[in-house]
């Protein structure tokens, strides 16, 4: 029997500490009033990012919503122009008016987010749809939090997905809560998994916060999708270890449940089991973590030393 070759993870690790440097650094420059607008991060949720995107093609689809850098930074989008976006600079991916909920990064299939509770996701079926028509094999991702299982436009879309056989992915990291209220508020079902077996739609649910597994997922889902045998349901079972938002108390969360999550650390995770495969030791680990919060200094350097957007493009990227 061959023996199996393990995938180089120090590549999807390094990816992994881009997003939390990334992100942290916003929240510090969102506290210097150098970033305004709400401002919604991901720290604790990289795994399902980047396990998701790492397994793509460059000409598949992806989307996101309001919580979305993590997203666009797993596809590979710009850490300078995606820094001067969040900062309102004209260097930004949209001009600087797009901000944090509102990204584009189209080199590298980031096609959009947005702040409409599932709002992306009958986009995702409109690029799945174009896909299945051009026969060349893409797919269309779409990421979505727990709270979207409750809009109309979610089952619309499972049905209809379903229905044609569209190539399509829906990643839905449930966090657990929808802005402040937990899931058992605001639902019965505990697995939003169960939405798409209602539609005949091959799911599974995986451990948000191990990148294994939920590469392991997205492999069998992708799979799938490149057989134009229908779309997927990935479900990660996440946490985020900041509030809905900057600036949130978070008093609806018991610092118990935090404390507990905190000790599930994606990033922690993927570094524990590479020491124990001998695959990396700590002054590798350690070097990982300096570059990318180097270019993450430099990021910010270049977003905070761009120019405002000026008064002559203010009608541009305007189509309505």
């Amino acid at each position: 029997m061959a023996k199996k070759v393990l995938p180089d993870f120090i590549p999807l690790l390094r990816r992994m500490w881009l997003i939390r440097a990334f992100e942290e650094k916003a929240s510090l420059l969102y506290a210097e009033r150098q970033i305004a607008g709400l401002l919604h991060l991901s720290i604790g949720q990289e795994a399902v990012a980047v396990g998701a995107c790492s397994l793509l093609r460059k000409d598949d689809y992806v989307f996101g919503g309001h919580r979305s850098h993590g997203h666009a930074l797993a596809t590979g989008a710009d850490i300078n122009k995606l820094m001067a976006e969040l900062a309102g600079r004209a260097t930004g991916y949209c001009g600087g008016k797009g901000g944090s909920m509102h990204i584009v990064a189209k080199e590298t299939g980031f096609i959009t987010a947005t702040g409409v509770v599932g709002g992306t996701i009958p986009l995702a079926l409109g690029a799945a749809f174009a896909a299945k028509e051009r026969k060349k094999g893409q797919l269309a991702v779409v990421f979505f939090g727990d709270g979207a299982g409750q809009a109309g436009a979610f089952h619309e879309s499972l049905n209809i997905a379903s229905l044609w056989q569209l190539p399509v992915i829906f990643v839905c990291e449930n966090n657990g809560y929808a802005e402040f209220t937990p899931l058992s508020a605001h639902t019965k079902v505990e697995r939003l998994a169960q939405h798409a077996q209602t539609y005949a739609i091959a799911a599974s649910t995986v451990d948000g916060n191990d990148l294994f597994a939920v590469r392991e997922a997205m492999a069998r889902a992708i799979k799938k999708c490149r057989k134009d045998k229908g779309p997927a349901f990935v479900e990660c079972l996440t946490h985020r270890m900041r509030g809905h938002y900057e600036g949130d108390p978070a008093k609806y969360r018991e610092l118990s449940q935090l404390a507990e999550w905190k000790k599930q650390d994606p990033i922690a995770r993927v570094e524990r089991a590479l020491r124990k495969k001998k695959l990396a030791n700590s002054q590798v680990l350690e070097a990982i973590e300096t570059e990318t919060r180097a270019l993450v200094e430099k990021a910010a350097e270049f977003a905070l030393s761009s120019p405002w957007p000026s008064a002559e493009n203010v009608e541009s990227m305007v189509y309505v």
